[in-house]
């Protein structure tokens, strides 16, 4: 069994990214060669999403099996809980471990559009505590990985309220956590500071998202709910018209952001780089 834990006791940041199935299958046939390009980059391990409710979950099983067995890399896969029965969960995961994938990213998953009030607040698992508790009830064997908010999840009534929650989460069997992604590290080191405060010292890998275009920093804000600090706007007025400049300050911008975490001594870096395996390269490059 690979454990991705075992990663973080080898005194070194941990360098990760996240790769996503593509929406159009045009695009889902280049995915192949990009994860190949990842290979050669060498991250620790690369992390697959799955869709709410399993909507992209074909895809997202044949992207994790080639990127695991094909490309040689580590791979974490994304389950989320919305949509999931316990049956079709322990089908799911039995799926995985076919493949060989030993390491779960637990989430409860956005809603998806279709599913009615009822089927929403019915379901087995209302949070991803749930699932990972069912996980290590059935005794099944995957390393658990968890996410963590440095601004809170968009739900939770407060910042103390989200920190208890990802407290729980490690109780019932998380082994590690991911941070959704910030562009003032402060942010994270605060929720550190809260998450020791109440005993939970599992290792955090932070996430970071280089902004390389101006579109792209107004749908990032919207779904993760982080601020934009005075920098980074200063970056996006100056050079969002010009797709080369913004591009290059973005990833500089993100780099800096990476470099002072690593000098901090962070557990782990989490890129979320677009499925762009050249943008893992110049981030890597530039940290290790």
């Amino acid at each position: 069994m690979s454990s991705i834990k075992e990663l973080y006791n080898k005194g070194k940041t941990v360098l990760s990214c996240e790769i996503y199935p593509p929406k159009k299958e045009d695009e889902f046939a280049n995915i192949y060669s990009k994860l190949d390009r990842l290979a050669e980059i060498k991250p620790d391990f690369v992390s697959v999403t799955y869709g709410a409710g399993g909507s992209n979950a074909g895809k997202a099983v044949e992207i994790a099996d080639y990127a695991k067995n094909k490309a040689e890399l580590e791979v974490v896969s994304h389950i989320t809980s919305v949509g999931f029965s316990r049956e079709k969960l322990t089908q799911g995961l039995d799926r995985f471990k076919q493949i060989g994938i030993d390491n779960i990213l637990v989430l409860r998953g956005d809603r998806p559009k279709a599913m009615t009030d009822e089927q929403f607040n019915s379901r087995d698992f209302l949070h991803a505590s749930d699932m990972a508790h069912f996980i290590r009830e059935k005794g099944m064997d995957f390393t658990l990985l968890g996410a963590c908010y440095p601004h809170k999840h968009p739900e939770a009534l407060n910042e103390d309220e989200d920190v208890k929650n990802t407290k729980v989460k490690v109780q019932c069997g998380c082994d590690v956590l991911i941070s959704q992604l910030f562009f003032e590290n402060e942010y994270f080191y605060r929720l550190k500071d809260k998450l020791y405060a109440l005993g939970v010292k599992t290792p955090i890998s932070a996430g970071i998202m280089p902004v390389t275009s101006a579109k792209q920093l107004g749908t990032t804000v919207t779904l993760s709910g982080t601020t934009v600090p005075e920098e980074l706007s200063s970056i996006i007025s100056k050079h969002g018209d010009n797709p080369e400049e913004m591009r290059k300050y973005g990833i500089e911008y993100a780099i800096k952001q990476a470099l002072d975490l690593k000098n901090k001594g962070v557990d782990g870096l989490h890129f979320y780089i677009m499925n762009k395996p050249e943008l893992a390269k110049e981030l890597m490059d530039a940290v290790k």
